[in-house]
């Protein structure tokens, strides 16, 4: 399809969606877009640590440099406003919001009571309002925990593995490791009376870690689920060891270690949610993240200025990649729907190239992480740079699945 407004980027050649994907057309085929139901909310646009891998940060994208350091009182008077009409639009009967920075703790505690008080206090009351936050953990103390308990804000917490492995790349600028106060920060949430906050840990992949150590390292804090987290890169910028030679795969050798040893454990020790999603897939099921699979995604950012943007590890791709020239002071969340690139990650298969609907496991992996896919020139119309990485993943754990079955079938 050609679409038939452009939308240019100052500087840059307009690619794939902005250029190429018809919104109207697939409107007038009988496509519609799927409401957002999750808010991610930039409350704070700094951090205080300064982890070398950060796409905010240390990416093509430096638009954090413009923003108020704070969410303000206003904007998040007028997200609330904007979730309802959303919600009362859409008939929605529930919404999940996500605190996020930067650190969104550096927001301070009296930020939170306050903004949840104005977010519930503003969205429709047939419709169910959760409450979550991804924090470094450094800030991590009772006075803290109190708050997010008082208003229900769960936790998810950032963590690479044991202190070598953590501190390798998760550092305060000084170069400090940031492990020991991490930890002291997971110990609290442990104790009987936060662990109902704690949600779990998020790991960003390092190959020089040894992989299976890093799990249990992991494991050690009795998280109720760990993500493991491919290292933000494309085609264009490539991420570590990850080259265009289809035989190599760092990451699924990575990766698959893991699997192993989490699907023979006797018991249930963690979720691992992009291992069961992949499972989801392989049994026939239907993907709830955006990295793995075709379902539509859901979330938009709001940036501490109110600013409305795509997912935000699109940073990553080049300077400018998230936005979308909207805001909660000016513009429905609606508004966001008709995005080209808002619009290429709800419809699916039609969103995949060719080499990706050819395919055998193409439904299964989707595309991979939709920033992934970007090449400068194309956009993100080609497979996932981790193509070959997914493909060797997805093959190992339908083999084991695929076994087990037909073990099952036979007793």
């Amino acid at each position: 399809m050609v679409a038939d407004v452009v939308l240019m980027r100052p500087g840059r050649p307009a690619e794939w969606p902005d250029a190429g994907l018809d919104v109207a057309a697939l409107r007038d085929g009988g496509w519609r877009p799927v409401p957002f139901r999750q808010f991610l909310l930039k409350v704070h646009s700094r951090c205080n640590l300064a982890c070398d891998y950060c796409y905010v940060y240390e990416m093509a994208d430096q638009s954090w440099r413009s923003r108020p350091l704070t969410m303000s009182r206003q904007v998040v008077a007028r997200t609330a406003r904007r979730i309802h009409e959303h919600v009362v639009a859409h008939s929605l009967d529930e919404v999940r919001i996500i605190f996020h920075g930067g650190e969104p703790l550096l927001a301070g505690r009296d930020f939170f009571a306050s903004a949840v008080q104005t977010l519930r206090g503003g969205i429709a009351e047939n419709c169910a309002v959760e409450f979550g936050m991804q924090t470094n953990g450094v800030l991590l103390d009772e006075d803290v925990l109190e708050v997010l308990l008082r208003h229900r804000i769960r936790v998810g917490v950032s963590l690479d593995g044991g202190p070598l492995a953590n501190d390798r790349h998760r550092r305060y600028a000084s170069g400090k490791g940031s492990y020991e106060r991490v930890v002291a920060g997971l110990r609290l949430l442990q104790q009987e009376r936060y662990a109902p906050l704690f949600t779990g840990l998020l790991c960003t992949i390092d190959l020089a870690n040894d992989p299976v150590a890093t799990y249990e390292e992991l494991l050690a804090f009795h998280p109720p689920s760990v993500d493991f987290l491919l290292p933000h890169g494309n085609w264009s910028a490539p991420p570590p060891r990850r080259t265009e030679d289809p035989e190599q795969t760092p990451y699924a050798d990575w990766l698959i270690p893991i699997f192993d040893r989490w699907y023979a454990a006797p018991r249930r020790e963690t979720g691992v949610r992009f291992f069961e999603e992949i499972i989801n897939l392989v049994l026939g099921g239907r993907s709830h993240v955006e990295s793995i699979g075709l379902t539509a995604v859901n979330l938009i950012v709001v940036e501490a200025d109110g600013t409305l943007e795509q997912v935000d590890s699109l940073k990553a791709a080049f300077d400018g990649a998230p936005a979308t020239g909207l805001s909660v002071l000016a513009d429905t969340f609606d508004a966001a729907l008709e995005y080209p690139s808002v619009v290429a990650r709800q419809i699916g298969a039609d969103a995949l190239c060719a080499t990706c609907r050819q395919c055998p496991i193409g439904n299964i992996c989707g595309g991979g992480l939709y920033p992934h896919r970007y090449r400068s020139g194309t956009g993100f119309l080609n497979p996932s740079v981790y193509c070959a990485d997914l493909l060797a993943l997805i093959g190992h754990v339908r083999e084991r699945v695929q076994a087990d079955i037909e073990k099952l079938g036979r007793r």
